[in-house]
């Protein structure tokens, strides 16, 4: 379940509430009792970058990159079949 961020904007007092996405959203600040409060906009917990790896994991930098290339080149070397001089469409 996601934690969302939420903010009065009439007295400014902040929770975090875990709520499932199904959830209605709460609109009642518990603070000062009017219906002032909602969602605030937050950034997320995460990033996604690259070929699918959290920006956090496996960080090597170019090095990691460069390593994957000479793997990929010879993957797609061995899929072409025997006499294939790159002009075809068979890759």
């Amino acid at each position: 379940m996601p934690i969302y961020e939420y903010r009065c904007s009439d007295c400014g007092f902040q929770k975090d509430v875990l709520q499932k996405i199904s959830d209605a959203a709460l609109t009642v600040c518990p603070s000062c009792g009017k219906e002032t409060f909602g969602k605030a906009l937050t950034a997320a917990g995460f990033q996604l970058k690259g070929s699918g790896w959290y920006a956090t994991d496996f960080k090597g930098g170019a090095s990691s990159a460069a390593a994957a290339k000479p793997a990929e080149s010879a993957a797609t070397e061995a899929a072409k079949p025997a006499g294939c001089g790159g002009n075809c469409a068979c890759h």
